[in-house]
Protein backbone atom coordinates (compact mmCIF):
# COMPACT_ATOMS: atom_id res chain seq x y z
CA UNK A 1 0.00 0.00 0.00
CA UNK A 2 1.34 3.59 -0.91
CA UNK A 3 1.82 6.23 1.86
CA UNK A 4 -0.68 8.90 1.92
CA UNK A 5 0.72 12.09 0.78
CA UNK A 6 -2.48 13.93 0.69
CA UNK A 7 -5.65 13.17 2.63
CA UNK A 8 -8.64 15.81 2.26
CA UNK A 9 -11.28 14.95 4.76
CA UNK A 10 -14.62 16.48 4.50
CA UNK A 11 -13.70 20.24 3.27
CA UNK A 12 -16.35 22.29 3.02
CA UNK A 13 -15.63 25.77 0.97
CA UNK A 14 -17.36 28.92 0.97
CA UNK A 15 -17.17 31.92 -1.57
CA UNK A 16 -18.11 35.44 -0.11
CA UNK A 17 -19.29 33.78 3.35
CA UNK A 18 -22.48 32.91 1.21
CA UNK A 19 -21.63 30.36 -1.53
CA UNK A 20 -21.22 26.97 -0.69
CA UNK A 21 -18.92 25.10 -3.48
CA UNK A 22 -17.47 22.28 -1.52
CA UNK A 23 -20.15 20.23 0.47
CA UNK A 24 -18.25 17.33 2.04
CA UNK A 25 -15.42 16.40 -0.45
CA UNK A 26 -13.06 13.79 0.65
CA UNK A 27 -9.76 12.21 -1.25
CA UNK A 28 -6.68 10.26 -1.00
CA UNK A 29 -3.91 11.06 -2.89
CA UNK A 30 -0.62 7.95 -2.29
CA UNK A 31 2.47 9.15 -2.76
CA UNK A 32 3.84 8.77 -6.29
CA UNK A 33 0.87 8.38 -7.87
CA UNK A 34 -1.39 10.20 -10.34
CA UNK A 35 -4.84 10.98 -9.68
CA UNK A 36 -7.53 12.73 -10.84
CA UNK A 37 -10.19 14.95 -10.54
CA UNK A 38 -12.67 14.65 -12.72
CA UNK A 39 -16.29 16.52 -13.85
CA UNK A 40 -18.11 18.95 -15.83
CA UNK A 41 -17.62 22.71 -15.73
CA UNK A 42 -18.22 23.71 -12.25
CA UNK A 43 -18.25 20.71 -10.47
CA UNK A 44 -15.64 22.22 -8.01
CA UNK A 45 -12.32 20.69 -9.27
CA UNK A 46 -10.66 24.31 -8.93
CA UNK A 47 -11.86 24.74 -6.08
CA UNK A 48 -10.15 21.79 -4.55
CA UNK A 49 -7.07 22.45 -5.87
CA UNK A 50 -7.01 25.78 -4.54
CA UNK A 51 -7.98 24.32 -1.02
CA UNK A 52 -5.15 22.09 -1.06
CA UNK A 53 -2.62 24.86 -2.21
CA UNK A 54 -4.16 27.42 0.09
CA UNK A 55 -4.82 29.80 -2.91
CA UNK A 56 -8.38 30.14 -1.91
CA UNK A 57 -8.22 33.45 -0.10
CA UNK A 58 -7.45 35.43 -3.11
CA UNK A 59 -10.63 34.24 -4.35
CA UNK A 60 -12.64 35.12 -1.49
CA UNK A 61 -12.97 31.81 -0.22
CA UNK A 62 -12.04 29.27 2.76
CA UNK A 63 -11.93 26.12 3.81
CA UNK A 64 -15.05 26.41 6.74
CA UNK A 65 -15.34 22.37 7.64
CA UNK A 66 -12.70 19.41 7.22
CA UNK A 67 -9.33 19.05 7.64
CA UNK A 68 -6.58 18.43 4.84
CA UNK A 69 -3.25 16.94 5.63
CA UNK A 70 0.27 16.83 3.54
CA UNK A 71 1.95 14.10 5.52
CA UNK A 72 -0.30 13.92 8.34
CA UNK A 73 0.38 17.73 9.05
CA UNK A 74 -2.68 20.17 9.08
CA UNK A 75 -1.90 22.46 6.13
CA UNK A 76 -5.07 24.64 5.77
CA UNK A 77 -4.00 27.36 8.10
CA UNK A 78 -0.65 27.86 6.16
CA UNK A 79 -0.07 30.57 2.95
CA UNK A 80 0.74 29.73 -0.68
CA UNK A 81 4.76 30.02 0.53
CA UNK A 82 4.64 28.26 2.99
CA UNK A 83 2.87 24.91 0.85
CA UNK A 84 6.12 25.64 -2.09
CA UNK A 85 8.43 24.99 0.93
CA UNK A 86 6.48 21.79 1.22
CA UNK A 87 7.09 20.77 -2.01
CA UNK A 88 3.43 21.79 -3.27
CA UNK A 89 3.27 23.73 -6.59
CA UNK A 90 -0.01 24.48 -8.20
CA UNK A 91 -0.14 25.16 -12.29
CA UNK A 92 -2.91 26.81 -12.12
CA UNK A 93 -5.52 26.84 -15.13
CA UNK A 94 -4.96 28.92 -18.13
CA UNK A 95 -1.23 28.41 -18.07
CA UNK A 96 -0.77 32.14 -16.63
CA UNK A 97 2.87 32.25 -18.22
CA UNK A 98 4.42 35.63 -17.64
CA UNK A 99 3.86 37.00 -20.89
CA UNK A 100 7.18 39.65 -21.61
CA UNK A 101 9.49 36.92 -20.29
CA UNK A 102 11.32 34.19 -22.34
CA UNK A 103 10.59 30.89 -22.08
CA UNK A 104 13.74 30.49 -20.08
CA UNK A 105 13.36 33.16 -17.40
CA UNK A 106 9.28 32.16 -16.95
CA UNK A 107 11.05 28.80 -16.07
CA UNK A 108 13.72 30.08 -13.88
CA UNK A 109 10.65 32.09 -11.88
CA UNK A 110 9.74 28.66 -10.43
CA UNK A 111 13.07 27.95 -9.03
CA UNK A 112 13.22 31.10 -6.91
CA UNK A 113 12.72 29.34 -3.39
CA UNK A 114 15.24 27.46 -4.41
CA UNK A 115 18.42 27.54 -1.64
CA UNK A 116 20.87 24.61 -3.35
CA UNK A 117 22.90 26.50 -5.22
CA UNK A 118 22.80 27.87 -8.92
CA UNK A 119 24.52 24.37 -9.99
CA UNK A 120 21.66 22.10 -9.06
CA UNK A 121 19.07 25.29 -10.24
CA UNK A 122 20.85 24.81 -14.03
CA UNK A 123 20.73 20.73 -13.49
CA UNK A 124 16.95 20.65 -12.95
CA UNK A 125 16.87 23.59 -15.79
CA UNK A 126 18.68 21.03 -18.63
CA UNK A 127 15.95 18.14 -17.11
CA UNK A 128 13.36 20.12 -17.83
CA UNK A 129 14.37 20.85 -21.23
CA UNK A 130 15.16 17.18 -21.81
CA UNK A 131 11.41 16.68 -20.64
CA UNK A 132 10.27 19.19 -22.72
CA UNK A 133 12.52 19.79 -25.85
CA UNK A 134 10.76 21.86 -27.39
CA UNK A 135 10.96 24.63 -25.09
CA UNK A 136 14.51 24.37 -25.57
CA UNK A 137 14.55 25.66 -29.30
CA UNK A 138 12.15 28.27 -27.76
CA UNK A 139 14.28 29.27 -25.12
CA UNK A 140 14.90 32.92 -25.98
CA UNK A 141 11.49 33.96 -27.31
CA UNK A 142 8.52 36.02 -25.12
CA UNK A 143 6.34 33.60 -23.82
CA UNK A 144 3.31 35.84 -25.52
CA UNK A 145 4.28 34.76 -28.88
CA UNK A 146 4.66 30.56 -28.30
CA UNK A 147 1.82 28.56 -29.18
CA UNK A 148 -0.84 27.27 -26.43
CA UNK A 149 0.98 23.89 -26.31
CA UNK A 150 4.49 24.80 -25.45
CA UNK A 151 2.91 27.90 -22.88
CA UNK A 152 1.38 24.92 -21.35
CA UNK A 153 5.02 22.98 -21.21
CA UNK A 154 6.35 25.63 -19.50
CA UNK A 155 3.70 26.05 -17.11
CA UNK A 156 4.40 22.48 -16.03
CA UNK A 157 8.19 23.27 -16.51
CA UNK A 158 8.50 25.62 -14.37
CA UNK A 159 6.64 24.12 -11.48
CA UNK A 160 9.60 21.38 -12.21
CA UNK A 161 11.95 23.95 -11.64
CA UNK A 162 11.23 24.08 -8.04
CA UNK A 163 12.17 20.32 -7.55
CA UNK A 164 7.93 19.58 -6.04
CA UNK A 165 6.83 16.56 -4.65
CA UNK A 166 3.17 17.02 -5.36
CA UNK A 167 1.65 19.39 -8.58
CA UNK A 168 -1.72 20.38 -8.65
CA UNK A 169 -2.21 20.37 -12.39
CA UNK A 170 -5.62 22.71 -13.74
CA UNK A 171 -7.50 21.53 -16.77
CA UNK A 172 -3.76 21.14 -18.55
CA UNK A 173 -5.94 20.06 -21.96
CA UNK A 174 -7.77 23.11 -22.13
CA UNK A 175 -7.55 24.84 -25.03
CA UNK A 176 -5.30 22.50 -26.92
CA UNK A 177 -5.54 20.62 -29.95
CA UNK A 178 -5.56 16.64 -28.87
CA UNK A 179 -2.18 15.62 -30.08
CA UNK A 180 -0.86 18.25 -28.20
CA UNK A 181 -2.92 17.27 -24.97
CA UNK A 182 -1.33 13.27 -25.99
CA UNK A 183 2.09 15.27 -25.77
CA UNK A 184 1.41 17.05 -22.45
CA UNK A 185 0.08 13.61 -20.68
CA UNK A 186 2.58 11.19 -21.98
CA UNK A 187 5.17 13.89 -20.34
CA UNK A 188 3.08 13.92 -17.16
CA UNK A 189 3.15 10.16 -16.93
CA UNK A 190 7.23 10.11 -17.62
CA UNK A 191 7.67 12.68 -14.45
CA UNK A 192 5.63 10.42 -12.55
CA UNK A 193 7.32 7.15 -13.54
CA UNK A 194 11.18 8.51 -13.47
CA UNK A 195 11.32 11.58 -11.42
CA UNK A 196 8.42 10.26 -8.86
CA UNK A 197 6.51 13.63 -9.27
CA UNK A 198 3.04 12.93 -7.59
CA UNK A 199 -0.04 14.59 -9.37
CA UNK A 200 -3.33 15.56 -8.62
CA UNK A 201 -5.12 16.98 -11.73
CA UNK A 202 -8.24 18.44 -12.56
CA UNK A 203 -9.03 17.41 -15.64
CA UNK A 204 -13.06 17.56 -17.65
CA UNK A 205 -11.11 15.24 -20.36
CA UNK A 206 -12.36 12.13 -18.84
CA UNK A 207 -11.30 9.91 -21.17
CA UNK A 208 -7.45 10.97 -21.85
CA UNK A 209 -7.54 11.66 -17.92
CA UNK A 210 -8.34 8.15 -17.01
CA UNK A 211 -5.89 6.68 -19.35
CA UNK A 212 -3.15 8.13 -17.73
CA UNK A 213 -4.43 8.30 -14.13
CA UNK A 214 -3.77 5.66 -11.51
CA UNK A 215 -7.06 6.31 -9.87
CA UNK A 216 -9.74 8.92 -10.28
CA UNK A 217 -12.76 10.77 -8.47
CA UNK A 218 -15.99 12.81 -10.71
CA UNK A 219 -17.02 15.47 -8.82
CA UNK A 220 -20.80 16.95 -9.57
CA UNK A 221 -22.24 19.82 -7.83
CA UNK A 222 -19.45 20.07 -5.37
CA UNK A 223 -19.87 16.42 -3.94
CA UNK A 224 -17.53 13.27 -5.01
CA UNK A 225 -19.92 11.28 -6.62
CA UNK A 226 -17.61 8.26 -7.67
CA UNK A 227 -14.54 7.19 -7.47
CA UNK A 228 -12.15 4.12 -8.21
CA UNK A 229 -9.28 2.69 -9.92
CA UNK A 230 -8.68 4.77 -13.47
CA UNK A 231 -9.39 0.81 -14.77
CA UNK A 232 -12.06 0.57 -12.81
CA UNK A 233 -14.00 3.61 -13.71
CA UNK A 234 -13.32 3.47 -17.57
CA UNK A 235 -14.87 0.31 -17.46
CA UNK A 236 -18.28 1.19 -15.22
CA UNK A 237 -21.16 1.50 -17.59
CA UNK A 238 -22.30 4.99 -15.89
CA UNK A 239 -19.17 6.77 -16.47
CA UNK A 240 -19.02 5.36 -20.42
CA UNK A 241 -22.29 6.61 -20.62
CA UNK A 242 -22.19 10.39 -18.85
CA UNK A 243 -18.55 10.98 -19.32
CA UNK A 244 -17.39 8.94 -22.32
CA UNK A 245 -20.36 9.24 -24.66
CA UNK A 246 -19.73 5.06 -25.05
CA UNK A 247 -22.36 3.82 -23.08
CA UNK A 248 -26.80 3.70 -23.68
CA UNK A 249 -26.59 1.24 -26.45
CA UNK A 250 -29.67 -0.37 -25.37
CA UNK A 251 -31.18 3.37 -26.22
CA UNK A 252 -33.90 3.47 -29.30
CA UNK A 253 -34.33 7.38 -29.48
CA UNK A 254 -33.03 10.46 -28.31
CA UNK A 255 -36.42 10.77 -26.46
CA UNK A 256 -34.63 8.44 -23.99
CA UNK A 257 -32.03 10.66 -22.54
CA UNK A 258 -34.80 11.89 -20.57
CA UNK A 259 -33.08 8.70 -17.88
CA UNK A 260 -30.25 10.27 -17.43
CA UNK A 261 -31.11 11.38 -14.30
CA UNK A 262 -33.24 8.34 -13.10
CA UNK A 263 -29.91 6.47 -14.21
CA UNK A 264 -27.62 8.35 -12.38
CA UNK A 265 -27.71 5.72 -9.44
CA UNK A 266 -24.79 7.40 -7.73
CA UNK A 267 -26.87 10.72 -7.13
CA UNK A 268 -29.82 8.70 -5.20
Amino acid sequence: MSNILLNVNGIEVIYNHVILVLKGVSLQVPEGQVVALLGGNGAGKTTTLRAVSNLLAGERGEVTKGSIELRGERIEKLSPAQMVDRGVIQVMEGRHCFAHLTIEENLMTGAYTRQDGKAAVAQTLEKVYAYFPRLKTRRTSQAAYTSGGEQQMCAIGRALMANPKMVLLDEPSMGLAPQIVEEVFEIVKDLNTKEKVTFLLAEQNTNIALRYADYGYILENGRVVMDGEAKALRENEDVKEFYLGMGGGDRKSFKDVKSYKRRKRWLA
